[in-house]
């Protein structure tokens, strides 16, 4: 098995904090879910480690990808910021390990953090490493430091609206994994009215079908709900079977609507 598999669908927890977060978590795993997404900037990976724990799930069957913060990408900090993560989630390593945002000003060389993650897998904090928002040039420069072969996935925002093809050809080109973020748009892709009547073509929910899109491209999804009803359903996308139609109608819909774009933390887009 290719140690860089991921999971193609997880649970994320962005905006989720205290015991909403530890409610979600713990909902989700018991329904089947086994991928769960923090970061060390959402402040609930402590909050995830817990639910985790009392899940009654063995750690071995749960997935756990967290994101180093931008400030912890110096070489001298970036694995003992990993080491605190771990605490936080109760776990000797995680299964992935992300670099959020990429250098703000270019401050801490792309070189210099990849570098700082292989050492961070080295010593086992981490199975696989990765990035995050990173466009193709940035993208170049990752795998000229640690090689392709060592890049897990780009988690991108990707949705119906910014479909982000170029970032995930050249990806894809390079055996890099996508793993997509806010694949619903933040709801605004469950009232579109292409989606709507797929949706009710195949008796599915809109949420269903944009995952199952997402799914059908090779993606990975990692939609957060606090709702159960909404946790379960999410889930049922995985068995939908979306036709080519429905896939040229949905491809049809990229309008490069970008929801994500930080002051000062993101990059000039492709």
């Amino acid at each position: 098995m290719n140690t860089n598999t991921i999971p193609a669908f997880g649970l994320g927890t962005f905006r989720l904090k205290d015991q909403v977060v530890i409610d979600s978590v713990k909902t989700g795993l018991e329904l089947g879910y086994r991928l769960v997404d923090t970061a060390q900037i959402y402040g609930n990976e402590a909050e995830v480690g817990q639910a985790i724990a009392e899940s009654g799930v063995p750690r071995d069957d749960i997935f756990i990808t967290t994101k180093i913060w931008t400030a912890n990408y110096a070489k001298d900090k970036l694995v003992p910021s990993l080491k605190e993560s771990l605490q936080k989630l109760r776990t000797t390593h995680v299964d992935l390990t992300l670099i959020h945002w990429p250098s703000p000003k270019n401050e801490v060389p792309v070189a210099e953090f990849m570098g700082a993650l292989m050492d961070a897998k080295a010593q086992g904090l981490t199975t696989r490493i990765g990035i995050s928002n990173f466009t193709i040039a940035l993208m170049k420069e990752a795998i000229a430091a640690v090689g392709a072969e060592n890049i897990a996935t780009n988690q991108i925002e990707l949705s119906p609206f910014l479909q982000n093809r170029k970032v995930a050809d050249f990806a894809k080109s390079q055996g890099i994994h996508i793993t997509s973020y806010m694949t619903l748009a933040y709801g605004k892709a469950l009232k579109d009215p292409v989606i709507e009547a797929i949706a009710k073509k195949h008796t599915a929910t809109p949420a269903q079908v944009v995952l199952a899109w997402a799914m059908r491209l090779g993606y990975a999804v990692i939609p957060s709900s606090t709702k159960r009803e909404n946790l379960a359903s999410n889930l049922l996308a995985q068995q939908l079977k979306l036709g080519e139609a429905d896939m040229a109608q949905i491809a049809a819909l990229d309008r490069n609507e970008r929801l994500t774009s930080p002051e000062g933390l993101a990059p000039a887009w492709d």
